[in-house]
């Protein structure tokens, strides 16, 4: 037998003894009895070194879980419908409505088991609090106590203890990447609601809030102890700049976030009421979407603070809470801006060179967005007039060629005046395919 066949037949025993290892893995499960442990050939043919048994889940490679093997739960709420137990939630809002205000609700609720304001049960336990805008003596403290809340299971996690190379105790403060001491925490004191106030001031600072893949990162890992330890996590974000649209995309940092948690609510103000706010859910995971809430931020005279007061139920939803109140602030500037640009057209005839318009506007206080929004609201057309002439704005329903034509009056000096060439047809068309647009040829 020469030196290959010997390997050929040491690999084909190895084989035969690792597929008999299977088969009594499989029956084992099967019986539901306790696995046997590797058998040395087994170990080497999957990665390990030396000859004694190791536990089958210490091998290398995939992780595979039988459903069957699976016991099913069923989700724990520390609000139905609306603060799953274990898992990452999301509150977006501006400042103005009250999302640090909602979340000491919230965590005075659970300390004392005071039912939910849709009259939910709500369990009662003690809360830890990542606070990085508010003080603890003049502003969380009598917003708890304003709330009801029972302050002795309230708990502040403020800084990191630490000991330096030379053993000299330091503080530093907390991140999110201290997730075993903010485990630490939680286990210690039983919390059943941790809430980070607000997100983006716990980032590590190697984090970038818009890179999905770090903020994936960093909430894995805060998903994973929400599931250790049966905690809800609340996590405060401001939103961004835009204006309007999908409420799931208005948080700031990365889709990421939203998308890590199992629940996600909105705050923000009563499009019919400017003193109300509405809370409502833009995701849910876990169960049917619950009915947005209504609230008002009232002053609680003896604490020196505003607290939450509820109105029940509302009509309004996610969708359409942002967009309509912010539609409803364009709709009256570009109004006043269409109202103004009808006027200036009117006044020249209906049609003025754009730059003069433009520039007209702009000290009337109307921004060139708002202006060109007006513009084709009112549906005037831009047109260049000729290839050697300006672009200029145009009420096609009112201007008529015998109309007197401002834009050749508005011309610059300097503009030569356009002449007409065999040519201009073709060169006509040509650049209304490069440019896109409606081009005139001038008029000797």
């Amino acid at each position: 037998m020469t030196p290959d066949d010997r390997v050929q037949a040491a690999l084909h025993e190895h084989q035969r003894q690792l597929h008999e290892y299977v088969e009594e893995v499989d029956y084992a499960a099967h019986i539901g009895a306790p696995l046997p442990p590797l058998t040395p050939a087994a170990a080497r043919l999957l990665g390990f070194n030396g000859t004694a048994p190791v536990s089958l889940s210490d091998a290398p490679g995939p992780t595979l879980i039988r459903l069957s093997d699976v016991k099913p739960e069923r989700v724990s709420w520390q609000w139905r419908g609306r603060l799953p137990a274990g898992k990452l939630v999301v509150v977006d809002g501006d400042p103005a409505v009250g999302k640090s205000t909602l979340s000491t609700d919230f965590a005075a609720r659970t300390t004392t088991g005071t039912p939910w304001p849709d009259g939910a049960e709500c369990p009662a336990g003690d809360v830890v609090i990542l606070s990085a805008e508010d003080g603890l003596a003049d502003t969380i403290r009598p917003r708890v106590d304003a709330a009801g809340g029972d302050p002795t299971r309230v708990h502040a996690l403020t800084e990191i203890r630490y000991n330096d190379g030379d053993g000299t105790p330091r503080t530093r403060p907390v991140t999110l990447a201290d997730v075993a001491q903010i485990e630490a925490a939680v286990v210690k004191v039983g919390a059943r609601l941790l809430i980070v106030d607000v997100l983006m001031a716990y980032l590590p600072g190697r984090v970038d809030s818009h890179r999905d893949q770090d903020i994936r990162t960093v909430l894995a890992e805060l998903s994973a102890l929400a599931e250790r330890t049966g905690v809800c996590i609340l996590l405060l974000r401001h939103l961004n700049k835009a204006t309007g649209g999908n409420p799931l995309y208005r948080g700031g940092g990365s889709i990421g976030i939203v998308g890590a948690a199992r629940a996600a609510m909105l705050a923000a103000v009563d499009p019919d009421d400017e003193t109300r706010r509405v809370l409502a859910v833009t995701k849910s995971n876990l169960a049917a979407m619950p009915p947005a809430l209504a609230y008002r931020l009232v002053d609680s005279p003896e604490h020196g603070c505003a607290r939450v007061e509820w109105h029940g139920t509302t009509d309004h939803q996610a969708a359409d809470l942002l967009g309509r109140h912010d539609d409803d602030d364009d709709r009256t500037e570009r109004d006043e801006a269409v109202e103004w640009l009808t006027g200036y057209l009117e006044a020249h005839d209906w049609q003025v060179n754009a730059g003069e318009a433009t520039r007209a506007a702009s000290a009337q206080g109307i921004t060139k967005t708002t202006l060109h929004n007006a513009r084709r609201r009112a549906g005037i057309v831009s047109i260049k007039d000729g290839l050697r002439g300006g672009w200029v704005w145009r009420d096609p329903g009112r201007f008529t060629e015998g109309s007197e034509d401002s834009s050749s009056q508005d011309r610059e000096p300097s503009e030569p005046s356009p002449e007409p060439s065999g040519s201009d047809d073709l060169a006509v068309a040509i650049a209304a395919d490069v440019l896109g647009a409606v081009v005139i040829p001038a008029t000797p």
